[in-house]
């Protein structure tokens, strides 16, 4: 069954020589190759060609078998026992040989009498000696030649490919800025560039605060007498009896009125004294009665003739007396007071529970609800108390906004400015917190309306391979014109061109042997 099975058929061409035929039978192995010679022409005549296809097919367990007119090509397959046959229908019907299994003589199969190298040396020198001078002149010359060619090949090889240069371009630059007006909505469900709207959000919070404020109603408690002592001078030669009760009083100004607290007897005699305690008349009771020494000089009544009197010592103790109460107005003002620090503490606490990119609108943080139940005040109206205390609990509201969606509209009213042939370089650009300059807030709609200001740096777009283009095989003199006047570069930072090998006043002329190096930076 192994004979009859069908043979892989290679149909060789005129063109064919050993290592076509090599590898196309590097894709078989293990078959029947029948290797079919061409109609017209010649090829593969020598033996050492068939000898080398032999040991190609024995590598890869390859038996081989040809069909071919060519008696050359029978005659060295014969001798090395590949089978020939006129026809492909024949190589089918045939018996094929397995051809030699060596194809090579080792070096101990080699005849006796073969003839060692040194026995051949007189006629390799005949033969070698039949080349004429003139052969051999020819012959350095061809080699001359061919050096001189491989040298200017080389050199031209090298002055084509090792040249490099390094340009280094600075683009032009300019600084745009806007200042844009945004609307935060809470009807809004996306960004809308054209008309300047972003969405917006509400954050509420349940806070608690305290507050404390001293009372400001007063309640009088009655005016404390102020008291005191007065000396009687007795101005005749009698004796004189000062009944209690008896009225002293000042005598310039608001006349203070004052009386003795008990009877006194004066001595006969003339400038005798007595001292007599004395307190102010209900008219003049209060801090007014506290006078200066020297101050009470008159005596009203019958003694005024009789006798004079003086305080040697200023009168005190008098005083109105009152209490704190509490007032409607007090209630007010603290309540006003504690609902401010709610929303304070609440705009604190929601500045917690925001992202870095968000912020809290101020004007829009407000107390949506709040309870009688969730206030406690200390005292009501007109309760006596120095200090008024309450403890209160609301829900605060606000508006938060997302900036990342305002910087959004700033870039895209920024980029309105850029030309044709510029950018701008995304990590120049800066903006201004738009929370900051609210305009207007709609308390019906949510609506906030703020501005939000941008700025960035815009650079000249150049095309590093039309630049590099452009420069291949230019003078240096002439690079360095052609970027200065063709290109867009920023004033006063000048083109650097490095060419290697040093001294090397050429560009290469291999665009890919030119580095072109772009400063997309903003300058400092």
């Amino acid at each position: 069954m192994a004979e009859r099975s069908r043979a892989q058929y290679v149909q060789l061409e005129t063109g064919d020589d050993v290592s076509s035929v090599r590898d196309r039978l590097s894709f078989v192995r293990g078959q029947k190759v029948l290797l079919i010679w061409p109609e017209n022409g010649t090829i593969l005549t020598r033996k050492l060609d068939l000898v080398l296809i032999q040991r190609e097919a024995m590598r890869r367990a390859i038996r081989l078998a040809l069909v071919t007119h060519d008696a050359e090509v029978v005659k060295h397959a014969t001798e090395l026992n590949i089978s020939t046959f006129e026809t492909i229908g024949s190589s089918e019907r045939g018996r094929w040989r397995r051809g030699r299994s060596k194809v090579f003589t080792g070096r101990f199969q080699r005849p006796q009498d073969e003839p060692i190298p040194d026995d051949l040396k007189d006629v390799a020198s005949r033969i070698y000696s039949e080349e004429t001078a003139q052969e051999r002149r020819w012959k350095l010359i061809r080699r001359a030649v061919a050096a001189v060619v491989f040298v200017g090949v080389a050199a031209a090889i090298g002055y084509v490919v090792l040249p490099s240069a390094t340009v280094q371009l600075v683009p032009a630059q300019t600084t745009v800025d806007i200042a844009t007006t945004i609307t935060a909505s809470p009807q809004s469900l996306g960004i809308d560039i054209e008309n300047r709207i972003i969405p917006s959000t509400q954050l509420s919070v349940q806070i608690e605060d305290n507050g404390t404020l001293e009372t400001s109603g007063v309640q009088a408690m009655g005016e404390a007498a102020a008291t005191g002592s007065v000396v009687f001078i007795n101005q005749t030669e009698q004796a004189v009896t000062i009944p209690a009760s008896t009225t002293v009083t000042t005598s310039g100004g608001n006349i203070i009125q004052f009386r003795t607290m008990s009877e006194a007897s004066l001595p006969g005699g003339i400038g005798l004294q007595i001292e007599v305690p004395i307190e102010a008349l209900t008219d003049s009771a209060g801090a007014v009665g506290n006078v200066d020494a020297g101050t009470i000089n008159t005596v009203v009544g019958p003694l005024a003739s009789a006798v004079t009197v003086r305080n040697i010592a200023p009168t005190g103790g008098g005083s109105s007396r009152t209490q704190r109460t509490v007032t409607q107005g007090d209630q007010d003002r603290l309540l006003a007071t504690v609902r401010q620090q709610l929303q304070n503490r609440a705009y604190v606490e929601m500045q917690s529970r925001i992202s870095a990119s968000q912020c809290i609108i101020l004007e829009t943080v407000r107390i949506v609800e709040e309870r009688s139940d969730w206030q406690t005040f200390s005292a009501q109206p007109d309760e006596v108390a120095d200090t008024l205390s309450l403890d209160m609990r609301a829900v605060v509201e606000a508006v938060v906004v997302d900036e990342q969606f305002g910087q959004q509209v700033v870039y895209a009213q920024l980029s309105h400015q850029v030309q044709q042939g510029q950018s701008i370089i995304p990590q120049s650009v800066r903006y201004d917190l738009g929370c900051e300059s609210v305009e207007s807030v709609n308390p019906a709609t949510g609506e906030v309306v703020f501005e939000m200001t941008g700025s960035g740096t815009v650079i000249a777009q150049i095309d590093a391979d039309q630049v590099r283009s452009a420069l291949v095989g230019r003078p240096l003199n002439d690079a360095i014109a052609y970027l200065v006047t063709d290109l867009p570069l920023q004033a006063g930072m000048p083109p650097q061109i490095t060419v290697w090998p040093e001294g090397w006043t050429t560009l290469p002329l291999l665009s890919p042997r030119i580095s072109i190096q772009i400063q997309e930076t903003p300058l400092s």
